[in-house]
């Protein structure tokens, strides 16, 4: 469960909403995309998701940063000055380690954060600007799953692109490995890739992970629906689905469902249109895939990078790995 692309505009919002909806809930099985989570109030719970004690994900990939960053910096640097982009900046919050160390290296550092909400660029902006000085921020609004058209670097120059809070694991292997090389054809040789994974652990783990004790993800997931009633004058009742979190240990990925409570038809006023729902029937809203020791690793070879760094916590939780392009 991680920061996914938005639409940048309120008319883009709408209309890739609306496409979004008919497509997936008109689908067998029913699903949505996961960038529907982030409205307004869903990007307020996710942030108090990455909170909560069940959540290793945020804690554990944070305390990587705050152990590794200097030598991350170092070693996409390698002798030279770097600037720094980040796909799905979002609050930028982890990302303030790694600007720091790029700070204490060589005392300003260029940061492009990427982002389809503005005004999430902007909050990111002036907090950084705030709390680092010497970090010149240049904010494009974008959707990187689509496209990537950074400026090009100046000479003796490099490029280290940030992807990180494990949000390629949103993309099944087939997305994230289009998805990465896209990011490849965008950069140049001696630009390099930081690339966040969650790994697979105890089932346990996980699954406590997406589904906790206070109920914040279950609010999260079902926020969607509240969503497509604001956007599209949907008459979804939230306590007519339950949410749930399992654990396809074929696929290696955390599933979340909505799942009708009962058997039920659902209009979109806006749309002129409606959905029926069997009772048990679900909406696939995220996968969140799990990777073996290695498999980032591979992915970034197969998009064209060479492999030159890994970093993890003492569990073996959570990985952080460097490719670099030759």
């Amino acid at each position: 469960m991680t920061r996914s692309s938005l639409p940048s505009t309120a008319e883009r919002v709408t209309e890739r909403v609306a496409l979004a909806v008919r497509s997936g809930l008109a689908s067998l099985p029913k699903r949505l995309p996961p960038w529907l989570f982030y409205d307004h109030a869903g990007s307020r719970l996710f942030d108090q998701i990455t909170e909560l004690p069940e959540y290793y994900l945020t804690r554990t990939e944070r305390a990587i940063l705050a152990d590794h960053a200097g030598a991350m910096i170092a070693q996409a640097a390698q002798g030279s000055w770097l600037r720094i982009a980040e796909l799905g900046a979002g609050s930028a919050d982890k990302t303030r380690l790694l600007l720091a160390a790029a700070i204490a290296r060589q005392g300003t550092v260029a940061y492009e954060p990427v982002d389809v909400s503005p005004s999430a660029l902007d909050a990111a902006r002036e907090r950084i600007v705030r709390e680092i000085p010497g970090v010149r921020v240049a904010q494009l609004v974008m959707d990187y799953t689509h496209e990537l058209d950074l400026e090009p670097t100046n000479t003796g120059e490099r490029r280290l692109v940030l992807y990180i809070g494990s949000s390629i694991g949103n993309f099944d292997p087939v997305e994230a490995a289009r998805l990465l090389e896209r990011v490849r054809a965008g950069l140049c040789p001696g630009d390099s890739l930081l690339l966040g994974v969650d790994l697979v652990k105890e089932e346990s783990i996980l699954l406590a992970a997406y589904n906790d004790a206070a109920g914040v993800t279950a609010a999260f997931n079902l926020n969607l629906l509240d969503r497509l009633n604001r956007e599209l004058g949907a008459d979804f009742n939230s306590d007519a689905f339950v949410h749930r979190a399992v654990w396809n240990r074929a696929e290696s990925r955390i599933e979340m469902h909505l799942v009708s409570r009962i058997l039920q038809r659902v209009r979109f006023a806006r749309l002129h249109w409606e959905v029926n729902f069997a009772a048990g029937e679900t909406i696939h809203t995220e996968n969140s895939y799990k990777y073996r020791p290695g498999q980032a690793e591979e992915l970034l070879t197969a998009a064209g990078f060479t492999p030159a760094a890994t970093w993890t916590d003492p569990q073996h939780w959570f990985a952080i790995c460097l490719g670099r392009i030759e």
